[in-house]
């Protein structure tokens, strides 16, 4: 592909006035930038899903593409002469790499050694195909405000700095709406995979378009045709990877979660997938790709989580945070004495489940069509903040059967603020308990933020299991019948914060 050198030419010959072409490169660069972020995002989102821990992996994601950004810049002086069929090229493989990066991730860790989604793979290779993947867009991304720099001066003659401004001003706006189109738009509606293809087929529809359509004059007739192959070609292979992408994402489901997925869908909030649950299969449920619930064990599990507080007192009004599975509600129902019982929750799919899903509803013994309970939905920190103490009266019994305070947008639910909120909602001889994980160092802090809430807190383990609970009442340690309290002997205050209990 050839094109005379910039530096050999004047201004460049336009289909249209030099104000519109410089409208319409504008516009490129808005819904440019607005893919750029859109492709970042798609890394953290499914990394996250699929490793957890979201800070770490934005970080990662983040950091390799700013810097690569730079290298592009640098590599990009080589095609200024050519800034136009450059242009164009870059776009393409932006949309082919960009659009792609969701579908390879995924697929790597699906099937990569056939493990499964096997932990010890994917710390390996998908974690450096994850840092390849940031790497490259960020070299294509850093690419294009030089050569379009390039292209907005050879369209209509401005000081440096005016131009500049003009293309940031499109750029920022751009990133603005593709950061807000990502989760509100993108991520609900089509889900990760089908959105990473449609942000790529609309990159290069927008780059293609741009050169192919405004600054065709500046190509050369091989140089035309070979950009209309190209892309072509790039959006040709997304859409083939566009009709195929619910079989992909139901094949990949089944090799990460097993044969028996049942349901699976994207809700507002977060990926719920159900496993089992019929002809003597034990249920599981996952959120976002995690464990939630196993049916093999929940009812050991729960069973240690709500039994020890409801016998340690009065228990007529009961508060569960988290637990729209039903699964804590059927052990709070199981007590004589309980008159109501008040769940919050954040998904309102999960709740639906509960209550319509026949496995689920079968585990859960329809706790949540109790005519005792009553349940809301939304975000529990604010539905929590607004709701306590109930209007009828503070709560006997708060349980906090929350997600794992290993993710990131969970942590806001293991503070100290969010302890205190519960404590505001507790009657005098109110208890509190809290399901802390594993017993390891990230238990322990989750004890000190009880405790620094104003709670006295005892800690214990279930019964043959790893996971530690931790209950909490304003007066008194609370009274837990059976139950042998756990010591931090192994886990000292200066060690809570070290990486290896915090990660």
């Amino acid at each position: 592909m050839t094109t005379r050198p910039a530096s050999e030419r004047g201004r460049a010959p336009l289909p249209v006035r030099p104000g519109t072409g410089r409208f319409l490169v504008l516009v490129c660069v808005f819904v440019c930038a607005a893919c750029g972020l859109v492709y970042e995002l798609e890394l953290v989102a499914l990394a996250s899903y699929l490793m957890g821990d979201s800070v770490t992996q934005a970080s990662v994601v983040l950091s390799f593409m700013v810097f690569a950004m730079g290298l592009g810049s640098l590599a990009a002086k080589r095609l200024r002469p050519h800034a136009a069929a450059g242009f164009g090229l870059v776009e393409a493989a932006l949309a082919l790499v960009g659009g792609f990066s969701a579908m390879v991730l995924y697929a790597v860790f699906a099937w990569a050694d056939g493990g499964a989604g096997a932990p010890g793979v994917w710390a390996d290779s998908p974690r450096w195909l994850l840092i390849a993947f940031s790497l490259a867009i960020g070299v294509l991304i850093g690419a294009e405000v030089p050569l379009l720099m390039v292209l907005i001066q050879r369209i209509r003659r401005q000081d440096a700095g005016g131009a500049v401004a003009d293309l940031f001003a499109a750029d920022y706006v751009g990133a603005l709406v593709g950061g807000l189109a990502f989760p509100f738009l993108l991520l609900p509606l089509l889900g990760q995979l089908t959105g990473a293809l449609l942000t790529g087929a609309v990159n290069a529809a927008a780059g293609g378009a741009l050169v192919l359509g405004l600054l065709r004059r500046d190509l050369s007739v091989r140089g035309r045709r070979t950009l209309v192959v190209v892309n072509l070609a790039v959006l040709a292979l997304l859409a083939a990877a566009f009709v195929r992408v619910d079989h992909f994402e139901r094949a990949a489901r089944h090799a990460i979660f097993g044969a028996d997925v049942r349901v699976a869908e994207h809700t507002a909030v977060q990926e719920v997938v159900l496993t089992g649950g019929e002809r003597g299969r034990p249920l599981s449920l996952y959120l976002d790709g995690q464990l939630r619930v196993s049916g093999q064990d929940e009812a050991r599990q729960h069973a240690a989580l709500v039994g020890p507080v409801m016998r340690g007192g009065n228990h007529a009004r009961v508060l569960v945070l988290g637990g729209g599975d039903g699964l804590a509600v059927r052990e709070v129902l199981r007590r004589p004495g309980v008159r109501h019982v008040d769940v919050y929750d954040t998904d309102p799919a999960v709740v639906r489940l509960a209550r319509t899903d026949p496995g689920l509803r079968a585990l859960n013994r329809g706790a949540l069509s109790d005519h005792r309970v009553r349940v809301r939905t939304g975000d529990v920190f604010r539905l929590l903040r607004g709701g306590v103490p109930a209007p009828a009266g503070p709560y006997d019994v708060v349980i906090c059967d929350l997600p794992d305070p290993a993710r990131t947008d969970s942590t806001k639910l293991y503070s100290q603020e969010f302890y205190g909120l519960v404590a505001r909602g507790l009657a005098p001889r109110g208890r509190v308990v809290v399901a802390g994980g594993a017993v390891s160092g990230r238990f322990w802090t989750v004890v000190s933020s009880v405790r620094a809430a104003g709670l006295r807190v005892v800690a214990y383990r279930g019964a043959g299991s790893s996971a530690g609970f931790v209950t909490g009442s304003r007066a008194e340690p609370p009274r837990l019948p059976g139950i042998h309290p756990l010591r931090p002997r192994l886990y000292p205050p200066s060690t809570l914060t070290h990486p290896r209990y915090t990660n």
